[in-house]
């Protein structure tokens, strides 16, 4: 196993990343904001199979949130992180502060459309924005040849591969599976903040949207069905549903029936909000 280099500036990260690749070596990377679990550990799993250097940055980033979203509050636990990492055999964690990222009179953004629009950006208007700068930079800094992301962030993948194609970035963004606990509740740092009633109603989301995917790739009308959804998840208990919607896969337009798609829901527990999505078959 090799040590785990630690790298707070972008300068020791650029200086490692050249002996790397002046040996020839490939480089895959997970961008975190830390908190890690299961999840992420199926990612960094898969980065180390894909490349010969696993890179795992741990980030808060402060520009994918709102001035009333939990940026303050948001799990931090970096000593048990980089344990992990140990463990894991991940090669460079990249922990910069948030001056190192955003310096002074920074004011540089990546404005993202496409599979940007709606959904998320209904509720989190700048999430996406924040998210696509902050990705850009990272592959800037660390020039991987792979990024893993996890496909519980569904949205977010697609418009990380929608800014990769159209920006020409030379990375491959390799979308990893929905890690969920055995009752299949996707896995997420903001778990933490659920009680043991709020963690039984959340593990009946997956459930509800496993059935109405299949109604609709069965026939159901999208409209009807996500309608359904959304009623039978106030009935489990969840307190406000932002949205529940049939997409297709790659650019998030409306669902047609003749090619796969995504079933997307982000829903809230008092103040908890969750996102999740299961595939919906095309229908034959």
């Amino acid at each position: 196993m090799s040590a785990l280099h630690l790298s707070s500036t972008i300068a020791d990260l650029r200086t490692q990343v050249k002996i790397w690749r002046q040996a020839s070596q490939s480089i895959a990377m997970v961008p975190t904001m830390g908190a890690l679990h299961e999840g992420h550990f199926s990612l960094i799993r898969e980065a180390k199979l894909r490349a010969d250097r696993c890179i795992v940055s741990i980030f808060v980033n402060p520009a994918q949130f709102a001035p009333n979203e939990d940026l303050n509050t948001y799990p931090r636990q970096l000593e048990r992180d980089l344990e992990q990492l140990v463990s894991l055999g991940a090669d460079l964690a990249f922990t910069p502060a948030t001056q190192e990222i955003y310096g002074e009179n920074f004011a540089t953004k990546v404005v993202v459309g496409g599979p940007a629009i709606g959904l998320e950006s209904d509720f989190r208007p700048t999430f996406f924005e924040g998210v696509a700068t902050i990705v850009a930079k990272l592959f800037i800094q660390a020039t991987p040849n792979y990024a893993i992301f996890g496909e519980k962030d569904y949205q977010q993948l697609c418009v990380i591969r929608q800014m990769c194609r159209d920006l020409d970035l030379p990375v491959k963004i390799i979308g990893s599976p929905t890690i969920r606990d055995e009752h299949g509740l996707a896995l997420s740092s903001r778990n933490a903040y659920l009680d043991a009633d709020q963690l039984d109603i959340a593990r009946r989301l997956n459930l509800i949207l496993r059935e109405s995917a299949s109604a609709i790739s069965h026939g159901v009308t999208p409209d009807l069905e996500t309608a359904r959804a959304s009623q039978a998840l106030v009935e489990a208990g969840f307190t406000k549903i932002d949205y529940v919607a049939a997409r297709e896969s790659t650019a998030l337009a409306p669902w047609q029936a003749d090619k796969p798609g995504r079933l997307l829901a982000a829903v809230w527990l008092k103040n908890t909000r969750l996102i999740d999505n299961v595939e919906i078959a095309a229908q034959t």
